[in-house]
């Protein structure tokens, strides 16, 4: 088994790659292409990351998975994990990766009952403003920004926590992949943009700080 170190966002002695989940259960896992790589691209620009621009697509159950220290994870609808991608997310998390969930609409109850299945013992919990994550670099005192309306609730953060470190961020009603695409996607404006980057960057940030 491939296993890395999660060195801090400063000390980069090359460059660190992410990655997009990819996933069973007929869940669009390859919606929103141009996120990942444009909130690379802000991180570099912004917080002083070195992380390579060339997005890769990693299955949740390929050991390949332990070369990223980070996996991002999109789509709408149902998501499946069978028993050997329960054993290698589970595995990938303990060994130090994170990996963020973001509902593009309708995968957060699929999501959060195959992550069940990964830690049984752990419980979500939804994070308090105060959480460090909505803290630095950007300060964010009312949690996730709204980016898109899906159904006209408040955005929700919840997090699976195990020995007090946030391996699993899912965020909810908020849609931060689709601020992260190109403009010419979504349309959206350049302060709701800009809001989406830097609340992603301050998840690469936490991600790359423990």
């Amino acid at each position: 088994m491939i296993v890395f170190m999660v060195f801090s966002i400063n000390a980069f002695a090359q460059k660190t790659q992410v990655a997009v989940l990819k996933y069973k259960g007929g869940g669009d896992w390859y919606s929103n292409p141009t996120s990942l790589p444009n909130l690379v691209k802000y991180c570099n620009q912004n917080i002083n990351t070195d992380i390579d621009v060339n997005v890769t697509v990693v299955d949740v159950g390929s050991l390949d998975i332990f070369n990223y220290p980070f996996v991002h994870m999109t789509g709408h609808g149902n998501v499946f994990f069978d028993e050997n991608d329960v054993s290698n997310i589970r595995s990938y998390l303990l060994a130090g990766g994170f990996l963020h969930i973001d509902d593009n609409y309708g995968m957060k109850d699929y999501a959060m009952s195959q992550m069940q299945k990964a830690f049984p013992e752990l419980q979500w919990v939804e994070l308090p403003y105060s959480h460090e994550i909505f803290k630095k670099p950007y300060q964010f005192p009312d949690g996730l920004p709204k980016i898109h309306e899906h159904d006209n609730k408040a955005p929700q953060a919840f997090a699976l926590i195990y020995e007090g470190r946030l391996i699993c961020l899912l965020t909810y009603e908020c849609d931060l992949g689709d601020g992260w695409e190109d403009q010419k996607v979504h349309y959206d404006s350049n302060e709701t943009r800009l809001k989406a980057l830097q609340m992603g960057a301050n998840i690469i940030s936490y991600a790359f700080s423990y």
